[in-house]
């Protein structure tokens, strides 16, 4: 696989995470508004982890997705400790 794909996955995977965050807010049922600024910063964050992860491990795309998600998260965690 080149490494355009293996970013690719780790695009999805944090876009996985971001679908998660948002159905676990209730973003889709209107009980909370939608915050695209931190929407967008999470989908480039998770393509940059999936980079970084694609030029340093080994070429498997199953790492790469699980890095994209877990970074995101990781993210997102340290978002809300040092954001409040």
């Amino acid at each position: 696989m080149n490494i355009f794909t293996l970013t690719a996955f780790g695009f999805l995977g944090g876009a996985v995470r971001v679908l998660v965050g948002l159905c676990k807010n209730k973003v889709f049922s209107g009980k909370k508004k939608f915050n695209s600024g931190k929407f967008w910063f999470t989908i480039i964050t998770s393509g940059v982890i999936g980079l970084f992860c694609a030029l340093l491990l080994v070429e498997d795309y199953r790492i790469i997705l699980l890095a994209g998600y877990a970074g995101t998260d990781l993210l997102q965690g340290l978002y809300r400790t040092v954001g409040k």
